[in-house]
């Protein structure tokens, strides 16, 4: 987990990004702030005022922080313009759009729509859903892609995983949508593979996941989520003809080579796969955890896809190195 993480800060540091920090107001961010900036990890943008950071964060160095108070900015009124613009087919007003413009999320959206940084961090102390609405409502989601999904970069033991040779695999869709279509099974695993890359140095090999291996579960009344994950299949080969990917396949057929030989010995992905896509929220949940607790693997996440550009939530259980990997790895999505 050292390894990797060290890696993607060294990468992070080779970008030169500027990244914005939404919550001034949490000691952990101030913390986060101050050591990204400190080891050089990327430039940072804080959203508070001296004041209030030194309150919750007394005795935090911030110097080469750019610290910006959506109350007192010379921005706000612009960022309100642009909120205005994209919003105002769904019935916003100037004066809503201006207010909107105070809230501390919002302003970093705007930021990041705008180009004044390169990515987005919130949720140490703000929910999931008042942490990506902003990205929803104003950065949207990237050419070509339709939905915005997660996954989590789940990294093997101090000596490793027989199952994981790479050190690490990708879990997909654990966090974010509940009950996936085909489609938009297809979408996550596409946008997973590319973390698998971008993040992770994976060579990704995405694997779709269900009770059934090529068609072995028979119960007509599961067919439905086995069909949909050979659909989902059927699509990433279309749109995406250069990436592995197999399924619908069970999670030791996707991993262990020995089954996979009996299971789906005609599978190019069967057996060594690195990205792994769940059918629904609830497999992938307790999944991921599963992988944490009994496996001792180390979860990095949730990562968010799909977003024109990079915008990630943060859990508000976290810690302020949770905080310092989140900015890095958002480094690493900017484009």
């Amino acid at each position: 987990m050292a390894d990797l993480l060290s890696k993607i800060k060294e990468r992070a540091r080779a970008a030169h990004r500027t990244i914005v920090l939404c919550e001034g107001e949490d000691k952990r961010v101030v913390e986060a702030a101050a050591r990204v900036t400190a080891e050089g990890i990327a430039k940072i943008v804080l959203i508070g005022n001296k004041a209030e950071c030194e309150k919750v964060a007394p005795g935090v160095d911030l110097t080469g922080v750019t610290l910006i108070d959506p109350d007192t900015s010379e921005k706000t009124e612009e960022y309100a313009k642009i909120l205005y613009e994209l919003r105002k087919a769904k019935g916003m007003t100037e004066e809503e759009a201006l207010r909107q413009a105070h809230d501390r999320t919002m302003f970093g959206a705007l930021m990041l729509k705008n180009g004044d940084v390169d990515g987005y961090v919130s949720g140490a102390c703000h929910s999931t859903a008042n942490t990506l609405r902003p990205g929803l409502q104003v950065v949207k989601t990237a050419p070509g892609t339709k939905l915005v999904s997660s996954c989590f970069v789940l990294v093997a033991p101090e000596g490793g995983n027989a199952f994981a040779p790479d050190g690490a695999l990708v879990f997909g869709d654990c966090a974010l949508n509940i009950c996936p279509s085909a489609e938009e099974i297809a979408e996550i695993a596409m946008s997973s593979a590319e973390t698998a890359r971008s993040i992770a140095g994976l060579d990704p090999a995405v694997a779709m996941l269900s009770f059934s291996s090529h068609g072995s579960g028979n119960d007509k009344k599961y067919q439905d989520t086995v069909t949909k994950m050979q659909q989902a299949v059927e699509i990433v080969k279309e749109r995406a003809p250069g990436l592995k990917v197999d399924g619908e396949l069970q999670f030791d057929s996707a991993i262990v080579p020995k089954v996979a030989a009996v299971k789906a010995p005609s599978s190019s992905v069967a057996g060594h796969a690195n990205v792994l896509i769940f059918p629904d929220i609830n497999a992938g949940n307790i999944g991921y955890k599963i992988a944490e607790r009994l496996g001792g693997f180390m979860a990095f996440g949730p990562i968010c896809q799909g977003f024109a550009k990079p915008l990630n939530d943060l859990s508000r259980g976290c810690c302020t190195e949770d905080i310092v990997a989140t900015v890095a790895i958002t480094a690493l999505q900017a484009k």
